[in-house]
C-alpha cells in the first residue's frame, strides 16, 4: 500500500472524489488561482470541512506524482472515519466501560499509527482525533498501525474540547498525560475513561487540558525530560489496563 494511491491529482479527479463521498484529509491549491473549476473544488472542500492549504506551483510540482496536478492535489484518507457514537457502541456491545484514546494534534503519521496500534492491543474501543492541525488516516498511518486500523474505529471531530464535554454526559472521565501531573500509579484510572495524549512538542493544549479530570505523569528516571508521544500513550494505556484487570 503506497501513499501515492491516496494522492488525488487534477481538477476532475478531485471534484469526483469529493462528490463520491471519499474522505479527503487535506486539499492543496495553487495560491492565487481563482478560475471556475478551482472555485467549485473550494466550495466542495468547505462543504466537507476539509482543510485547504494554499501553496506555490513549485510545492505542487514537488508533491505531484503524475506531473498533471492542474493546480490542485488532494490527500484522501486511506480508511473511512467512524463516528464517536460507533466507539461508544463498540464498548456497549462488549459490555465494557468505554476506554477511548483522544489525541490532541498528533502531527507525525508514524506516531498516530503507533498509537492506534497500542489502542487496539490495550483493548480501547476507539480513537478520536481533531480535523485540523493533525495527521489524518493516510497510508503511512495505516502501515504503521500494522492492521489495527481494520479493527479500531477512529473518529474525527471539529472540536476536541466540545466532544469531551459531550462524552462527560455519558459518564466518561478524562485523564491527560503531562509532566506536571500526579504520578499515574497514585490515580484511580478505572471505570469509563478517556486517555488524552498531547502534541509531540507542546503537549496537551490548554482548552483540552481544562476539560480533563486528572493529570497523570509518568515517572522519569533518565536525563532527558520526556517520552515520545506514542510511547507515553502505551505506558499510560497499560497502567489503565492493569487497573481494569484488578
Amino acid at each position: 500500500m503506497r501513499y501515492e494511491e491516496f494522492t488525488i491529482e487534477g481538477r476532475n479527479a478531485v471534484i469526483e472524489a469529493f462528490r463520491s463521498g471519499k474522505p479527503i484529509d487535506k486539499l492543496f491549491v495553487l495560491d492565487g488561482c481563482q478560475d471556475g473549476p478551482i472555485m467549485t473544488i473550494k466550495r466542495e472542500a468547505k462543504k466537507h470541512d476539509t482543510l485547504i492549504k494554499y501553496v506555490t506551483k513549485e510545492r505542487l510540482d514537488q508533491m505531484s506524482e503524475t506531473g498533471k496536478h492542474q493546480g490542485v492535489i488532494a490527500y484522501a484518507a486511506a480508511y473511512q472515519y467512524a463516528q464517536v457514537e460507533d466507539i461508544l457502541k463498540a464498548a456497549r456491545e462488549k459490555n465494557e466501560d468505554p476506554f477511548i484514546f483522544l489525541l490532541d494534534n498528533i502531527e507525525d503519521p508514524h506516531n498516530l499509527g503507533a498509537i492506534i496500534r497500542t489502542a487496539n492491543l490495550a483493548g480501547a474501543h476507539g480513537v478520536i482525533i481533531p480535523k485540523n492541525r493533525a495527521a489524518g488516516l493516510t497510508a503511512v498511518v495505516a502501515r504503521t498501525s500494522a492492521g489495527a486500523l481494520n479493527y479500531t474505529p477512529v473518529a474525527r471531530v471539529t472540536n476536541l474540547a466540545k466532544t469531551m464535554e459531550e462524552l462527560k454526559k455519558e459518564g466518561i472521565w478524562f485523564v491527560c498525560a503531562d509532566m506536571g501531573g500526579t504520578s499515574m500509579y497514585k490515580l484511580n484510572l478505572t471505570g469509563p475513561i478517556g486517555l488524552v495524549i498531547g502534541n509531540e512538542g507542546e503537549g496537551v493544549g490548554r482548552l483540552v487540558k481544562e476539560k480533563c479530570d486528572m493529570v497523570a505523569s509518568i515517572p522519569m528516571k533518565g536525563d532527558i525530560d520526556s517520552l515520545n508521544a506514542s510511547v507515553a500513550a502505551g505506558v499510560l494505556a497499560y497502567e489503565i489496563v492493569r487497573q481494569r484487570m484488578k
